[in-house]
């Protein structure tokens, strides 16, 4: 009669001490990160929604507990559905022209040419510089009195006078606009010229022996290659331009109301003006939520970390 005997296992321990051991032992290394992230991310979110169910006074003083109060006077605002809005065409606008931009020029740099190297570093320039001076430049730049742009549209025969680009809020935000896109180009360009060197040789060989023209051969060889390069380039400006301050700051800065206003903006005032921390903590809560599912349906449909 034959026996069955279970094999010994000698200097194992259970899955579930191994888990455990394996934990403390990375704790030193992701500690300090997981620190950062709650110094930086985790805490002031929850004191930010804390802040947003609280009545504070204007001199910073937490009153009492209101519930969802704060909320309800946010989205009873008047102003609101024009500043979302305009939010919607600052972002779509900006993302849109700046990657359409940013493919163009990352083609062009992908070229052997002459000074690639030079005109390459020179992308780089709007990037490295500071938001805040770059923006400053072009808003007196179009300055009606005094804006050497201003000046150069009425020297070649564009305008009959000098115009207040920042007095109006179309041409305010077509200006920051143009701003947005002047600086996002840089960091997308870079984004998408790294996809283009990623692209196998082998594949565009095998698209030229089959006949393939320099069209198709890009829509169809190329273009889905470049499929996980645009997916992050697209999510990251869309985080980045909607979240944007220093620009529309400036630029539109000088007009009154809210007419020119997202929701950056308009938080900045209700803050800065109104001196309303409960309110604008309200207001950065719902920022927060819009951001957190765009990005969510995003990352959703388009899938950018998946295999082409």
């Amino acid at each position: 009669m034959s026996t069955f005997s279970a094999p010994i296992t000698r200097g194992r321990r259970p899955g579930g001490l191994q888990n455990r051991d394996s934990l403390w032992a990375a704790l030193p290394w992701v500690g300090p990160v997981l620190l950062l992230i709650f110094g930086v991310v985790l805490f002031p979110a929850g004191y930010m929604i804390y802040n947003s169910t609280r009545r504070i006074s204007q001199a910073g003083t937490n009153v009492e507990g209101v519930g969802f109060d704060n909320f309800a006077s946010v989205f009873a605002d008047p102003n609101l559905p024009r500043i979302l809005v305009n939010t919607l065409v600052w972002v779509v606008v900006v993302v849109s022209v700046t990657v359409v931009l940013s493919l163009a020029l990352a083609n062009f740099l992908n070229k052997p040419f002459p000074g690639r190297t030079l005109v390459r570093m020179a992308v780089v320039v709007p990037w490295a510089a500071s938001v805040v001076m770059t923006t400053t430049v072009f808003y007196y730049g179009l300055d009606r009195d005094y804006g050497i742009m201003n000046a150069f549209l009425v020297d070649i025969g564009v305008l009959d006078s000098s115009y207040g680009f920042t007095k109006n809020v179309a041409t305010a935000l077509g200006a920051a606009i143009v701003v947005a896109v002047f600086v996002s180009i840089p960091f997308t360009t870079y984004t998408i010229l790294a996809g283009l060197q990623a692209v196998p040789g082998d594949a565009l060989e095998a698209a030229k022996v089959d006949g393939a023209g320099p069209v198709r051969t890009y829509f169809s060889v190329v273009l889905p290659q470049l499929r996980g390069a645009l997916a992050v380039a697209v999510l990251i400006n869309v985080i980045n331009v909607f979240n944007n301050l220093p620009i529309l700051r400036i630029m539109t800065g000088s007009i009154p109301g809210y007419s020119a206003d997202t929701l950056m903006t308009y938080i900045f005032k209700v803050l800065q003006f109104d001196r309303r921390l409960d309110i604008a903590s309200a207001l950065s809560v719902v920022n927060f939520a819009v951001v957190v599912l765009i990005v969510a349906v995003y990352v959703k449909l388009v899938k950018p970390m998946k295999e082409t």
